[in-house]
């Protein structure tokens, strides 16, 4: 590890300025301006900014109980739950989802997601993929850092990748997003909520970092021909981030809340930043943040919301869990199309899989990866309707099923991305796809 010394300032993560600026000490989302240049003009992207917003319910949310009742069916297997109109004719969510129900016309319902292994992660939700097998040497990245080889930064200043993921105790639930073998210029910058108010120089002068930043380009080149991980060919675009990040306010601007107005915060709620067990809190801030971010030019942005392994109590959870996620995302949706972002920004939110038909003998529903659900929003998609359907008991899909890689190659879409153009290089130089064979974006979505 090789240190630049300097003047101690605190930073993000409790880091101060000066482990900061060390080299390969930190991995964050960036690439070289002629890199960035590079990547807009192959996808044709010019100026615009596409982004995505991804909340994923870590534990598995239950599916009947949410978006897809089954008033139809027996008592132990529809619940307690009563199935409510939208503003969409035909469509029906839980009662516990009324504001969804007064802007259904701005989602898209998708009752059949299937491809799930049962495991508890979030890694199906960030790759589109559904296993850990036979992954290439680095494993693949998350779709935040396929955006962030891809385009790079949008605005000076603001990692194109960001994750407001907290660290949960059940560690895979708070996964960020992993860069895989695109490497740790394209991973995800985590901001601390202790220290987001401290990301301006205070003092340190711009002359001092440039002589700084020359010295490291000096180690640039140092393993180059060695490097099998794609640390040093991240050095630039660590260097180029953090030096921007620094002498920028727009990523703390974006970060301080205090900002808005206190009457939107309301309308998005505020929730409780104290964790729920071993999953991640339910801080509704973060829908708000995210919102700051992409608008301020992240090109991704990922939240975790909750716990929602209910095993037992899952009434008493849901009308506890589900308010507050009906808030704060009809809230995000709403905004968006309030500030002109919603044919730009696309919103997915869903978790690992979904629950099993059958209430059990504690009033809880368990794992079941046969079938579960998702939510879309804006990106200038088709929404007010549903995809797909499951049986009488939520058990199954019987019609239109959808892997969790069609949603992705829908969302690239919506981002102007073609999927069967677009590559990122592995280890090896080798170009990869960004979904897998047979993958496609949602044809009643994209057209």
């Amino acid at each position: 590890m090789i240190t630049l010394l300097g003047e101690k300032y605190r930073f993000c993560d409790g880091l101060s300025r000066r482990s900061f600026l060390q080299i390969g000490s930190l991995a964050m989302g960036g690439m070289t301006l002629p890199q960035v240049l590079q990547a807009e003009q192959k996808q044709g992207l010019g100026r615009s900014h596409k982004a995505v917003i991804m909340i994923f319910l870590p534990g598995g949310p239950p599916h009947q109980d949410m978006w897809d009742l089954k008033p139809e069916a027996p008592s132990e297997i529809r619940g307690e739950f009563r199935p409510i109109g939208t503003n969409v004719d035909g469509i029906q969510v839980s009662e516990t989802f009324p504001r969804m129900a007064r802007m259904m016309d701005k989602f898209t319902i998708i009752r059949s997601i299937v491809g799930a292994t049962g495991n508890h992660y979030a890694y199906q939700c960030l790759t589109g993929r559904n296993t850990h097998a036979n992954q290439p040497p680095g494993e693949w990245p998350s779709m935040g850092s396929v955006l962030s080889s891809l385009h790079g930064s949008a605005r000076a200043g603001v990692p194109p990748f960001v994750s407001l993921a907290p660290n949960t105790g059940h560690r895979p639930w708070g996964d960020p997003g992993q860069a895989g073998f695109l490497g740790p210029a394209h991973a995800p910058f985590k901001p601390a909520k202790e220290s987001k108010d401290d990301m301006s120089l205070n003092g340190l002068t711009l002359d001092r970092f440039g002589s700084r930043r020359t010295l490291l380009q000096q180690f640039d080149t140092l393993r180059r021909d060695v490097d099998q991980t794609r640390r040093m060919e991240g050095l630039d675009a660590f260097n180029q981030q953090a030096l921007s990040m620094l002498t920028s306010s727009r990523l703390a601007e974006a970060l301080n809340l205090e900002k808005e107005d206190p009457k939107l915060r309301d309308r998005y709620g505020r929730g409780f930043a104290t964790f729920k067990d071993d999953g991640s809190h339910r801080l509704l801030d973060d829908f708000l943040m995210a919102r700051r971010l992409v608008e301020a030019g992240a090109r991704c942005v990922t939240v975790a919301f909750s716990r929602w392994d209910w095993h037992g109590g899952n009434f008493k959870q849901g009308r506890e869990e589900m308010p507050m996620l009906d808030q704060a995302l009809s809230a995000l949706v709403d905004d968006l199309h309030q500030r002109g972002l919603d044919k730009d920004v696309s919103v997915v939110c869903w978790g690992e899989f979904g629950r099993t038909p059958k209430v059990n003998k504690d009033g809880g529903r368990d794992h079941w990866p046969n079938v579960s659900c998702a939510a879309l929003a804006c990106g200038g998609l088709r929404h007010g309707q549903v995809i797909g359907a499951t049986d009488k008991q939520a058990g199954e899909a019987v019609d239109r099923p959808v892997h969790f890689g069609d949603v992705f190659a829908t969302l690239y879409a919506g981002m102007g991305i073609d999927i069967n153009t677009a590559t990122v290089p592995d280890l090896q130089g080798r170009p990869r796809y960004l979904v897998d064979d047979g993958r496609k974006p949602l044809r009643e979505m994209v057209g």
